[in-house]
């Protein structure tokens, strides 16, 4: 039967789907710079925006408008001091002015709702308001800054409230004291200070691109040690602001490339994103089986024991032997998996049913649930491992193992040896 055109969009949906039902009720804060706000693509990432707000994710988006203040200042002798502009009086005035204009061209792009769909015309709410309380910078380096200022407090309760009734909360760079005095702020102070108020499950920076490393690969993921090892050489705001939220309890923060229409939506309905993620914990975790993952090694394992790599298990089998199994987790899917099994009989251990997803292969993944099988071993007075393979000899004896001949092994695996499969004996001294 040949595949329907729209064969890859069906595939697309179902695996989506998971991540539809996880991100519902769930808070973002979502931060765009002025410059995002002035690309070509802009309007394409609003009715992303609009889309996400559908599909019931509470929203808070946090523009800036650096470029649009800068171009009303053009004639005007303006000091930037430490990365931070010294806001005058003048200064000011250009500041709300430039944040109006953005955050009008927000609610109006908004009030489309999502065109050439049945969702066009579609009311989408959008609230701004005096959620965040500033405070003066101050004095620093003999240097007064005037009307710049910094977060003081947010009224979290203000906010929820606005999320609980399905609106996008909309926050300029502008923070106001309990006198009356209007400061300008640093977006990322903002969207840093808000996501903790409210514990958002995420927070998102459209930047002009993901993070590279030396060698100009993407980086992918990065464990909150080696983001603050990256910010040594790489002084990014969106990066520095990510570290700032997950020292203060915010779980995830992904740097995207705003020039990849897209790019938001793929972030959160694909498995592996396209984007850079900054995590406190840990988003890849390895760990002892239960009953609940009998289906992730059904399927990851079933492949490979239909072109005979592996023994065929039943799923009785699995269901009585799941603690033997230890798996390797990514984001709620089994990606790879090893079992360990103590012999009666003798100082071994039999480990078997290593496996990794095909996409996930040369990335490192068997060798850590090796890693994780052998320390078990270990901690069980379990002395040496032996496996047997018909397709990996030379990936065990990469990794310790030697081969081995039959009779090494206890007896009780000796007498079901299958002579039919033929498969190798390797074993490897704990």
């Amino acid at each position: 039967m040949s595949e329907s055109p729209l064969q890859p969009w069906v595939e697309w949906f179902r695996n989506s789907s998971p991540y539809i039902n996880a991100h519902k009720g769930k808070t973002f804060v979502l931060v765009v710079s002025g410059e995002v706000v002035e690309s070509d693509g802009f309007s394409g990432i609003v009715h992303d925006i609009a889309l996400l707000s559908s599909l019931g994710v509470r929203l808070v988006l946090v523009h800036g408008s650096r470029p649009q203040v800068e171009a009303r200042l053009r004639d005007a002798d303006s000091q930037v001091v430490m990365g931070r502009r010294v806001t005058d009086g003048h200064s000011l005035l250009m500041a709300i002015e430039a944040a109006g204009a953005v955050r009008t061209r927000i609610e109006g792009l908004l009030s489309m709702g999502i065109a050439n769909s049945p969702m066009h015309g579609a009311r989408i709410r959008v609230v701004s308001g005096n959620f965040v309380t500033a405070q003066p910078l101050g004095i620093h380096e003999g240097v007064d800054f005037l009307h710049t200022g910094k977060v003081r407090r947010v009224d979290r309760a203000g906010i929820q409230a606005q999320l609980s009734a399905a609106n996008i909360v909309l926050l300029s760079p502008l923070g106001f004291s309990p006198t009356g005095e209007v400061f300008n702020l640093l977006r990322e102070d903002v969207a840093v200070a808000v996501a903790t108020a409210i514990e958002a499950e995420k927070l998102i920076f459209l930047d002009d691109s993901t993070l590279r490393d030396g060698e100009g690969s993407s980086l992918r993921e990065l464990p909150l040690s080696a983001a603050e090892a990256l910010s040594v050489t790489q002084a990014r705001p969106s990066l520095q602001a990510s570290i700032d939220a997950i020292r203060a309890g915010v779980k995830r923060c992904h740097i995207l490339d705003h020039h990849r229409d897209g790019e938001l939506l793929q972030e959160l309905f694909t498995r592996d994103g396209v984007g850079t993620l900054v995590t406190g914990d840990l988003y890849e975790t390895i760990r002892q089986a239960g009953i609940e993952d009998v289906g992730g090694i059904i399927e990851l394992i079933e492949p490979l024991e239909r072109d005979g790599t592996l023994v065929r298990r039943s799923r009785d089998s699995l269901e009585l032997e799941i603690e033997q199994f230890v798996v390797a987790e990514r984001d709620g899917a089994i990606i790879a998996s090893a079992a360990l099994y103590p012999q009666i009989d003798s100082d071994l251990a039999e480990l078997a049913c290593v496996a990794t997803r095909p996409e996930y292969r040369r990335q490192g993944w068997a060798e850590r649930v090796l890693e994780h099988a052998e320390a078990r071993a270990r901690s069980a007075g379990i002395k040496r491992l032996f496996v047997l393979t018909t397709r990996t000899a030379h990936w065990f004896l990469e990794r310790g193992f030697r081969a081995a001949e039959l009779d090494e092994l206890p007896s009780s695996k000796r007498q079901m040896y299958n002579f039919q499969r033929n498969s190798r004996v390797f074993i490897k001294a704990l």
